[in-house]
Parts: structure tokens; C-alpha cells; sequence
């Protein structure tokens, strides 16, 4: 099928070019599955390209590298970073439903916690997310279905230790310009090192983003997360904060990028006050 090898080489091509490392390689296994779904890509107005990328359920392939600077974070008060590399691809089940698949693969950079806990870089636990969502959602889209988190870290402070998994949810809105929405998802370990703390966690994503008519968005996406098996006062993590972003075309590819800033309200007594995000998205409609 000359076609689908024709889009195959431009995805592989595009994919090498942004993420230019072979760490990532499975992505790209994932993404030759989906190869087909890319054959086609019709051209479409900045508008609809926001609102397609902002919407997670949406049909469509995208790659989002969403980069997260902490500071001052720990008890040094020092400067972390997590990049997360999470593609999106959507599979169709059949005409009424649509399996949306999402894997966040952490790349982290983090502080010293204590005198005998040196500062380390690597992978971080890598968490899938399956969603089954219907193939024609009416004015409430929405989606749910199970979520994991694997002990994939590369090192023992960059990671849980723990196998866990749980569910997860997401409802989205588009009453246009406006985009208003809500990924939960809750993760309980099931087995793991005995010596590793058991992880009980949920984490809430909410999102309002208001788009402009030339591609221009401007947006509120806090992550708040309770870590249920921490101390009470230690518990939760509220940002307040926003983004502005776009999105534009290079070489023929569809992108988005916004750059934003989130202080965190509430947070743990050695969490990071400050949050600066970075986040570029590849998209790939058809």
C-alpha cells in the first residue's frame, strides 16, 4: 500500500525530528500501528486544530512533550525537571466506539533530598491510560476505562517501586470558543518490593481554554494530586496559574505550543513552589 508507506516515512521522518533519540523508539512502534489513521491529513483551519488538540478523546494522533521545570523544590531548595513524552493514538473498535490510547513516559531530573540521597536523572514510571470512548459523542464527550503504573524507573528516587492501577475518567466540552474539562484518575499498587511505600494517589487535570479565531489560546490546566498515603498535611498539590499558547504549521506539520506558569497554593513542606511549563504537541489529523 504505497499510501500508508508514503505517510508511514513522513510520520517516522517528523518523529525522528522532534524527538531525535533512540530512547524513544517505542513510540514509533506505536506509531506505525496507527500508521494508516495518518494516510490523510486534510487541512484544517487553526481553530479547528485547537480545539482538536485540546481535546484528549479526540480521533486523531498527537504526540504532546509537556516539560515541567520545579523550583524551588526540596529541602536545598533546588531546580527539577520532568519532561513527559505522551503520545496519543486512537483505535477504532467498531462504527459506535473508539479505544483511545495514552502513555506518558517520564524523563526526569531530580533533586537532592538528603545528604545520602545525591541528585539522579533517568526514566520515571511509565503510566498507560486505556479510554473506551463512542466514535460519535454528542455535545458531552467523554471516556473511561483503566489506568497502570509500571516500575520502569531507572532509578529508586525517580519512581514508586510499585506496580499499581486504578481507573480513570475524562469528560470534555467544546461550546465554542471554549474548551472546558476533566481527566481523574486514581492508581492503588498491588505488588512491589515490600521495603517500597504503598502508592495510593489520585491526580485531577482540569482544563479551560478559551481560543481566539487565528489559532492563539489562552489556557488553565492545573494537575492537583493527593497522595492519600501521606500525612494529611503533606497530602495535596494545588497550582493556580495559566498558558498561552498557539498553534501553526512548520514544513507542512501541525503543531501547538504554549508556555505557561502555575504557583502551587497548597503542596507538600518540601514540594516545589513554582512551576514553569513548556508544552509542544505534534498533530497528526486525518
Amino acid at each position: 500500500m504505497p499510501h500508508i508507506r508514503r505517510a508511514s516515512s513522513r510520520l517516522f521522518g517528523n518523529v525522528g525530528r522532534y524527538l531525535g533519540t533512540a530512547r524513544l523508539a517505542p513510540i514509533c512502534g506505536l506509531l506505525f500501528l496507527a500508521a494508516p489513521a495518518a494516510a490523510q491529513q486534510p487541512q484544517l483551519s487553526a481553530h479547528d486544530l485547537a480545539k482538536l488538540v485540546q481535546n484528549p478523546l479526540a480521533d486523531s494522533i498527537s504526540i504532546p512533550f509537556a516539560n515541567d521545570t520545579n523550583f524551588p523544590y526540596g529541602p536545598y531548595r533546588q531546580t527539577g525537571n520532568i519532561l513527559n513524552v505522551q503520545p496519543v493514538i486512537p483505535f477504532r473498535l467498531n462504527d459506535d466506539w473508539n479505544i483511545i490510547t495514552r502513555t506518558t513516559l517520564p524523563f526526569m531530573s531530580q533533586v537532592r533530598m538528603s545528604p545520602d540521597d545525591p541528585p539522579s536523572f533517568g526514566m520515571g514510571d511509565i503510566v498507560p491510560m486505556i479510554a473506551l470512548s463512542p466514535s460519535r459523542p454528542g455535545n458531552v464527550i467523554w471516556g473511561a476505562g483503566p489506568t497502570f503504573s509500571l516500575p520502569t524507573a531507572t532509578a529508586p528516587n525517580l519512581g514508586t517501586g510499585q506496580w499499581a492501577a486504578g481507573p480513570s475518567a475524562v469528560v470534555v466540552v467544546q461550546p465554542d470558543p471554549w474548551v472546558f474539562g476533566l481527566l481523574v484518575s486514581q492508581w492503588w499498587s498491588f505488588a512491589g518490593p515490600r521495603a517500597a511505600a504503598p502508592m495510593n494517589r489520585t491526580a485531577a487535570q482540569l482544563f479551560v481554554v478559551y481560543n481566539f479565531s487565528d489559532g492563539w489560546f489562552l489556557s488553565y490546566s492545573p494537575i492537583i494530586t493527593a497522595d492519600w498515603s501521606a500525612d494529611s498535611r503533606d497530602r495535596w498539590t494545588v497550582p493556580v496559574g495559566g498558558e498561552v499558547g498557539r498553534v501553526f504549521e512548520v514544513g507542512g506539520q501541525a503543531m501547538s505550543a504554549a508556555a505557561g506558569l502555575y504557583y502551587n497554593a497548597v503542596r507538600p513542606g518540601i514540594g516545589p513552589e513554582w512551576q514553569a511549563r513548556l508544552n509542544l504537541t505534534l498533530i497528526f489529523p486525518h
